[in-house]
């Protein structure tokens, strides 16, 4: 919903805008983002038999998203989002799954030999599919999103994906140190931390230091940043699947991050192949090695709708 300004004044009640209903959190986010892309997508989820769960399922309805859910009896997890008049936002999200949530490997098996990488969030049942993501020897990518560095639940997920996103809204001042620690104790390649307007930082075994990676200008005015990291992965991910480097791929997502903040809504407008290409132009040559009998581009996600 939108609002006159972040933090909300206090008031009994706070007249806004029509509210806007739909899918909007980071799992649903990451998946359109990558079809919209052109990668063959695959998304697993639980989602509730109820309204919340609808407009998931009509939201990924035509997208090129082979969305396969599991029925929580306990609902569709969900979001209040506060957005201010330049963009910026707070989410207050409902996360309802409890803690002995598991996702049977029957569902989840079959996706994941057809990938050849996979993007997982940080839902609790969804760390119990990384030994069998390491199993079959396939890439894994995870969003922490406002990590700051301390708290256990993400951490897990922090040392055991080879590709690790994260905001510097977290840890502020202490990033560099939080992606070091990110770097040095787990498996990742790299460790990317965006900061909106700010750009992005990377860092990688081959920097001393987090790099920065100058923010996009956005092609119009900045409405909603709501989903911008969700785009920011897909663009990233989609140039680590066609072979670029690690640098230009966050260039990517750059691009697809500041294009996600012109429209109002979060995963409205989604960035398409051509737009990137323009941005960037075209992408060098590069031959990538699928597992058998998957399609170019496999994506696998256990994440929130």
């Amino acid at each position: 919903m939108s609002v006159g300004a972040l933090p909300v004044p206090l008031a009994d009640s706070y007249p806004v805008p029509p509210l806007h209903e739909g899918a909007g959190h980071t799992g649903t986010g990451v998946a359109l983002g990558c079809a919209a892309l052109g990668l063959t997508t695959g998304f697993v989820d639980f989602i509730g038999d109820d309204h919340p769960g609808t407009l998931v399922r009509e939201r990924l309805a035509g997208s090129g998203v082979d969305f396969r859910p599991l029925i929580s009896p306990h609902g569709t997890r969900r979001a209040v989002s506060l957005v201010a008049p330049d963009g910026r936002r707070m989410s207050f999200y409902d996360a309802r799954d409890p803690a002995e949530l598991r996702m049977p490997p029957e569902h989840y098996l079959p996706p994941l030999r057809r990938a050849r990488h996979v993007h997982v969030s940080i839902m609790n049942f969804a760390r119990f599919l990384y030994d069998d993501i390491e199993a079959l020897g396939l890439p894994v990518s995870t969003d922490l999103h406002d990590w700051d560095g301390l708290t256990d639940h993400h951490r897990e997920f922090a040392l055991r994906s080879d590709l690790v996103f994260l905001s510097t809204a977290g840890a502020g001042e202490r990033i560099a140190s939080v992606m070091r620690e990110i770097l040095h104790e787990g498996r990742a390649q790299a460790v990317i931390a965006t900061a909106g307007a700010g750009g992005a930082y990377l860092l990688s075994a081959d920097d001393r230091t987090p790099r920065l990676v100058p923010a996009v200008v956005p092609p119009g005015p900045v409405v909603d940043s709501s989903g911008a990291g969700d785009a920011f992965t897909s663009g990233f991910l989609y140039g680590r699947l066609a072979g670029r480097d690690l640098e230009e791929c966050a260039r990517l997502g750059a691009v697809a991050g500041a294009h996600a903040c012109t429209s109002r809504g979060t995963h409205t407008d989604l960035i398409g192949r051509e737009e990137l290409h323009a941005a960037l132009g075209p992408a060098p040559q590069a031959t990538v090695t699928a597992a058998p009998g998957a399609p170019a581009g496999q994506l696998l996600r256990p994440t929130p709708p």
